[in-house]
C-alpha cells in the first residue's frame, strides 16, 4: 500500500512539473503574456519543477531496481520449488519402489501426457503403459492420475516442511 501511494505521489509530482514546463514553453511560443510573476518567483518555480523531475527520475530508478530484484528473487524461489518438486518425485518413487520404467511412466503421467503419448515416447505399446500406470497407482495407493498428482501438490503445499507418510504397501 505504501509503495502504491509513493508511486502515485511520484506520478503527481512529475505531471505537475511537466505541465509547468509545457505551459511555460507554450506561453513563450504563442506570445502569451504570463501573469505578473517576478523573475525570482519564476526562477523558484522552475528550480522546483526541475528538482521534482530529477527526484522523480531518481525514484523511478530506485523502484525499477527494486522491481528487478524482486523479480530475480521470485525466479530463484521458482527454481528452488522446481528442484524441490523433483526431489519429492524421486523420494516418492523410491518409497514406492518403482522400477526405472515405472518412474518414466509416472513422470510422464504427472506431466499430463496421455497413455498413447507415453507409449510413443517409450517406444512401447499402450497396453504396457496401462499396466505400468496401474502398477504405479497400486504402489502409490491411489486410483488415478488426479490423485497421484494431488499427492505431490499436497506435499509441496505443506507449511511444516514434513512429507506426508508413504501409502501403506500391500503385503506381498
Amino acid at each position: 500500500m505504501r509503495r502504491r501511494l509513493a508511486l502515485l505521489l511520484l506520478l503527481a509530482v512529475q505531471v505537475l512539473c511537466t505541465l509547468f514546463f509545457v505551459a511555460d514553453i507554450l506561453s513563450s511560443r504563442l506570445n502569451l503574456v504570463p501573469g505578473p510573476l517576478s523573475w525570482e518567483v519564476r526562477e523558484i518555480l522552475e528550480i522546483a519543477a526541475a528538482v521534482g523531475l530529477v527526484s522523480g527520475l531518481g525514484m523511478g530508478i530506485v523502484l525499477f531496481r527494486r522491481t528487478l530484484r524482486e523479480r530475480n528473487q521470485a525466479q530463484e524461489r521458482l527454481r528452488r520449488a522446481s528442484g524441490a518438486f523433483l526431489e519429492l518425485l524421486e523420494e516418492r518413487f523410491a518409497e514406492w519402489a518403482l522400477t526405472p520404467a515405472e518412474r518414466d511412466v509416472a513422470l510422464f503421467a504427472i506431466k499430463g501426457m496421455s497413455t498413447a503419448e507415453i507409449a510413443v515416447l517409450r517406444t512401447t505399446s499402450e497396453g504396457t503403459v496401462k499396466a505400468q500406470t496401474n502398477a504405479i497407482y497400486r504402489k502409490a495407493g491411489v486410483t488415478g492420475r488426479p490423485q497421484l498428482l494431488s499427492l505431490f501438490i499436497d506435499d509441496l503445499m505443506r507449511d511444516d516442511g514434513a512429507i506426508r507418510p508413504a501409502a501403506p504397501q500391500p503385503a506381498a
